[in-house]
C-alpha cells in the first residue's frame, strides 16, 4: 500500500548475504505473466462449477428440484448432497464438538446464508450460471440465532438438534480463584472484537484433472491454498480417496492471510464431480462468493477486568470471552480456546490470571483463521484495558507499560497461560517506537490543540505486544541438491503465497555454498515432487523451513569438502570455499574445483549431491514489538484520519530486511483497516449486509499514510538461523494502537472505550454522547452461561482444544 517505507535494521553480518537487502527474485515471472494462477490454467476440455446457495440464514430443505436444470444447453451434471454421499466434515479435520460436522453440500437443513445446497457443472461458466439459477429449493424458515451472547441465552433457536445448546465448548475457572484479589483500582471494559473478511486479492480456486500423470495419480487438483500437503490429507480422508490417488498443485496464490489453510465445502465437491465425470473440473469464487463463504476471521466479545494498585502496578486480570464459532464449530471458533488463551497475559508480569471461555454456533459463515488467529484478539484486549487503567489511575499510557512489562531478564518465561516465551526486549522497543514518533512533542501539539478547541484533534495510541509463531508445528522438510551446470535446486515443504520464499531461501543457500542467486531453482506446492511439508500458517515459513534448508545446504558442503579433496589430493579439512564460490584446498587459490565438477564427481560416485530433511525446532518462537499510531480526528463529523504509524516490531535474525518490512507494510495496513474501517455485518435474520465491496470498508493506499517500519533484532536460541516470524506481527501491533489512538483524541470529554471499527458514525456518536453528559458506561455483566461452564482441570462435558 503505502509506498514510503522507512527501514533501520541492524547491519548484515560481515562477508554474509544474510542481513541485505535483496530483490525478491520470484516477481518478474509475476509481472510480465510467465506464471499463472487457478483460474487461467490453460486445462483443455474444462468444466465449470456454479453452486446454488442458500438465501437463508437458518431453513429446513424440504425438497430439491434439478430437473429443470439439468435439462438445459451445456449442463453436463447437477448434483445435491444426496447425489454425493460425502460424510460431514471438519476444515482442519478437527472440531470443538463431534456433533457439528458440515455436509459437503446442505442436506436437511442450511446453517448461514450463502451454504451451497447443491452444484451445476456445465461447458461454460454463463452456462452453469444460467442453470443455477433454475435450480428450485423448497425451504421451510427457522427462527435465526446471528448473535454470538444471545445465540447462548437457553431461548435461543438451535443449530444442531442432537445438542442442548449452541455452546460449541467451553471451561472455566474454579470459582475459589479470585485474581483481583489485592487490587486497589479496578478496571472493566466489555470489547468487541468484530468478524472481519479475509477478502484475499484471489478467492478460493480449485481446478481438478482426472487421468493418470506421470507419478501414477489418477487425480491432479491445482488449489489456491497455503498447505498443499495439508490439503491433500484432508481431501483424502473427506473424499475416501487412497494415499497415492490425489496430487496436490498450487500454483501461484493470490493471497491466503489463513483463510486459505484447510479444505472447504466446494473444494469437496468439485473434487467428487470431477472424479465421477471424468473430466476436468474448475470453480473459481465470485468476490460476493469470497466475501460470504471463505471462513471469516476474529469475531470475539471480551469482557476483561484488570486490578492495579495505586502505583500502577498490575494486580491480576480476569477474562470471560465469548468465540464466535460461525455455523459449524471448527477451527475458528476455537481460537479464543487456544491463542487468545495461551498469549492473554501478553508482555506483562500479571500475578494472576482468570480466563473463562465460552463458544457459541451462529447462523453465520464460519469463522476460521484470519493473520494472526487468535494473537491479535489477546494483544486488542490487553491493550485496551491498559489503557484504560492509564487513564483510571491518571499515569501516562507509555509509562503504565514501562512498569509492568516483563524484563529480559526473566526469560525464557512461563506464563500463568503455560506459555514459555524464548527471548524478548520489550522495553527497548517500547523505547525505540517512543523516540521515532517523538512522543513528547506529540503530546505538546495534542495539549496545545485541546487548549484552543480545534475542530481537529489529534490522537496517539500507543501498544506493545508479543505472539507466538510456529506453534504446534515445529517441524519442516526440505531438499538442496546440486545441478549438473553447478546451480542448486531448493524443494521445500512449505509453500509461499506472496511472502518471498524463493528469494530468502535461495539467500541462505547462495550465503552457504557461494553459488550465484540466479543459478538458484526453487521447488515448491506440488505433492508428487516435494515428499512432504507442513505448508504455510503461523509465521513458521523462515524458522523452520528456512532453518531445514540451512541444514539442508550444510550437509550438502560437507560432502562436496569430502568430494573436493578427493578430486584435489587434499585432506577435507584444509578444502574451503573460495572468493568465486569455488571448493579449493586453503592458502592456494589456483586449486580449486567448480561446483559442477564436483555434482559430476558425486554421479560418478553414484550418489547425485543432495541433501533432503526433516528439521524440528525446539519450540515456538515469540516475536513482540511496540506501535505508535497517530491520528486526526474531526470533532464535527467523527472522521478519522490515521495520519502516521510507527512499527517497532522484532523478529530475530533478519535475513532479507526488505522483506520483513514489506510484511510488516502489509501487516500494519490489515490491522489498522480492522480498527477504522473493516466489519462484516448481519441483520437480525442472518442476512450479509457487507457481502461486496461495495458495502465491506476495505481500504485502499489512499486511507493509509506511509508507515515507519523499524526493527530490532533479538536472535531466539530455538533455530540455527535466530529467526522468528514476521508475517502476522505488523496486524497484531497495530489494531491496538489504532484503537487506542481514537479514543485517547475523545479522552478529555470523558471517553473511555469505542468499540471497533472506529467508524464516522460512531466517533461522533460518542462525541454527542460525552457533549451531552450520556456516555455508556463500558462494561455490562457477562452472559450467564459463564457460571454454567465446565471447570477446567473437571471432566468437561465438552473437550477443551488447543489450536
Amino acid at each position: 500500500m503505502a509506498a514510503d517505507i522507512r527501514a533501520r535494521t541492524v547491519p548484515a553480518m560481515p562477508g554474509s548475504l544474510i542481513g541485505t537487502e535483496v530483490r525478491r527474485v520470484e516477481d518478474p515471472d509475476l509481472l510480465v505473466g510467465r506464471t499463472t494462477y487457478v483460474d487461467n490454467l490453460p486445462i483443455p476440455g474444462v468444466l465449470t462449477a456454479v453452486f446454488v446457495r442458500s438465501p437463508y440464514a437458518h431453513a429446513r430443505i424440504a425438497d430439491v428440484d434439478t430437473a429443470a436444470a439439468a435439462s438445459m444447453p451445456g449442463v453436463v451434471a447437477v448434483l445435491t448432497g444426496a447425489d454425493l454421499g460425502l460424510n460431514p466434515f471438519h476444515a482442519f479435520g478437527a472440531a470443538l464438538h463431534p456433533a457439528c460436522g458440515r455436509p459437503p453440500l446442505a442436506t436437511d437443513k442450511v446453517r448461514f446464508v450463502g451454504e451451497p445446497v447443491a452444484v451445476v457443472i456445465a461447458e461454460s461458466r454463463p452456462q452453469a450460471t444460467d442453470a443455477a439459477d433454475a435450480v428450485v429449493v423448497e425451504y421451510e424458515p427457522l427462527a435465526v440465532a446471528v448473535d454470538m451472547e444471545a445465540a447462548l441465552s437457553t431461548d435461543a433457536a438451535k443449530q444442531f438438534d442432537t445438542m442442548d445448546s449452541n455452546l460449541a465448548a467451553g471451561s472455566r475457572e474454579p470459582a475459589e480463584l479470585d485474581p483481583l484479589v489485592g487490587s486497589e483500582v479496578v478496571v472493566r471494559g466489555r470489547f468487541e472484537n468484530q468478524r472481519v473478511a479475509v477478502v484475499p486479492m484471489e478467492g478460493n480456486a480449485i481446478c481438478v484433472v482426472p487421468g493418470a500423470d506421470e507419478f501414477g495419480h489418477s487425480l491432479t487438483a491445482y488449489v489456491s491454498t497455503q498447505m498443499p500437503h495439508l490439503f491433500a490429507m484432508l481431501a483424502r480422508g473427506a473424499a475416501g480417496l487412497a494415499k497415492g490417488e490425489l496430487r496436490v498443485i498450487a500454483p501461484h496464490v493470490g493471497g491466503g492471510f489463513g483463510g486459505k489453510a484447510g479444505i472447504t465445502a466446494e473444494h469437496l465437491v468439485v473434487l467428487t464431480a470431477a472424479k465421477r465425470l471424468g473430466r476436468p473440473v474448475k470453480w473459481v469464487e465470485t468476490r460476493s462468493e469470497d466475501l460470504v463463504s471463505l471462513p471469516h476471521g476474529r469475531g470475539q466479545v471480551q469482557y476483561i477486568e484488570m486490578g492495579f494498585r495505586r502505583d500502577g502496578r498490575i494486580a491480576g486480570m480476569r477474562c470471560r470471552v465469548v468465540g464466535d464459532a460461525g455455523a459449524y464449530g471448527g477451527f475458528g471458533g476455537g481460537l479464543a480456546m487456544g491463542p487468545t488463551k495461551n498469549m492473554a497475559q501478553g508482555v506483562y508480569d500479571i500475578p494472576a490470571i482468570g480466563y473463562d471461555v465460552a463458544v457459541a454456533l451462529t447462523n453465520t459463515t464460519p469463522v476460521g483463521a484470519f493473520r494472526g488467529a487468535g494473537r491479535p484478539e489477546a494483544a486488542a484486549f490487553l491493550e485496551r484495558i491498559i489503557d484504560m487503567g492509564a487513564d483510571e489511575l491518571g499515569i501516562d499510557p507509555v509509562e503504565i507499560r514501562r512498569i509492568n512489562l516483563l524484563r529480559p531478564e526473566q526469560f525464557p518465561y512461563t506464563t500463568l497461560m503455560g506459555t514459555t516465551y524464548d527471548c524478548g526486549e520489550y522495553q527497548k522497543c517500547l523505547d525505540v517506537a517512543v523516540d521515532a514518533a517523538g512522543y513528547e512533542a506529540l503530546r505538546a501539539d495534542q495539549a496545545a490543540r485541546r487548549a484552543r478547541g480545534d475542530r481537529m484533534q489529534l490522537g496517539i495510541g500507543v501498544s506493545t505486544y508479543v505472539e507466538i509463531t510456529a506453534g504446534g508445528m515445529s517441524s519442516e522438510w526440505a531438499g538442496v541438491e546440486i545441478d549438473d551446470d553447478g546451480g542448486a535446486t531448493i524443494k521445500v515443504g512449505t509453500s509461499s503465497h506472496g511472502q518471498g520464499h524463493a528469494t530468502t531461501f535461495a539467500m541462505i543457500v547462495a550465503d552457504r555454498l557461494g553459488i550465484p542467486l540466479e543459478q538458484i531453482r526453487f521447488v515448491q506446492s506440488d505433492t508428487a515432487v516435494v515428499p512432504k511439508g507442513g505448508g504455510t500458517g503461523g509465521s513458521r515459513s523462515l524458522q523452520i523451513g528456512g532453518s531445514a534448508v540451512l541444514e539442508a545446504a550444510g550437509t550438502v558442503l560437507d560432502r562436496a569438502k569430502q568430494l573436493a579433496a578427493k578430486l584435489l589430493e587434499a585432506d577435507a579439512a584444509d578444502i574451503v570455499l573460495t572468493d568465486d564460490g569455488r571448493l579449493g584446498v586453503a592458502g592456494v587459490p589456483s586449486s580449486a574445483k567448480t561446483w559442477a565438477e564436483v555434482a559430476a564427481a558425486a554421479r560418478d560416485d553414484g550418489d547425485p549431491l543432495a541433501a533432503a530433511m526433516d528439521v524440528a525446532q525446539k519450540g515456538a518462537t515469540f516475536p513482540f514489538g511496540a506501535h505508535v499510531a497517530v491520528v486526526e480526528v474531526d470533532m464535527e463529523t467523527g472522521r478519522v484520519e490515521l495520519v502516521r504509524h510507527v512499527a517497532v516490531d522484532d523478529c530475530g535474525r533478519i535475513v532479507n530486511p526488505l522483506l520483513v518490512t514489506g510484511q510488516q507494510h502489509g501487516g500494519i495496513a490489515q490491522g489498522a483497516a480492522q480498527a477504522l474501517w473493516e466489519q462484516f455485518v448481519y441483520d437480525a435474520n442472518g442476512n450479509p449486509l457487507t457481502s461486496t465491496l461495495a458495502e465491506y470498508a476495505m481500504p485502499s493506499a489512499a486511507e493509509l499514510p506511509s508507515f515507519e517500519a523499524i526493527n530490532t533484532e533479538t536472535p531466539t536460541p530455538q533455530n540455527a538461523l535466530g529467526a522468528k516470524g514476521i508475517g502476522e506481527s505488523g496486524t497484531i501491533g497495530s489494531t491496538p494502537a489504532v484503537h487506542n489512538a481514537v479514543v485517547d483524541a475523545l479522552s478529555h470529554l470523558g471517553v473511555r472505550h469505542l468499540d471497533m471499527p472506529c467508524t464516522p458514525q460512531r466517533v461522533w456518536t460518542a462525541i454527542e454522547q460525552a457533549r451531552s453528559g450520556s456516555l455508556p458506561d463500558p462494561w455490562r455483566e457477562p452472559p450467564a452461561v459463564f457460571a454454567t461452564l465446565p471447570v477446567r482441570g473437571a471432566k468437561p462435558a465438552v473437550a477443551d482444544i488447543e489450536v
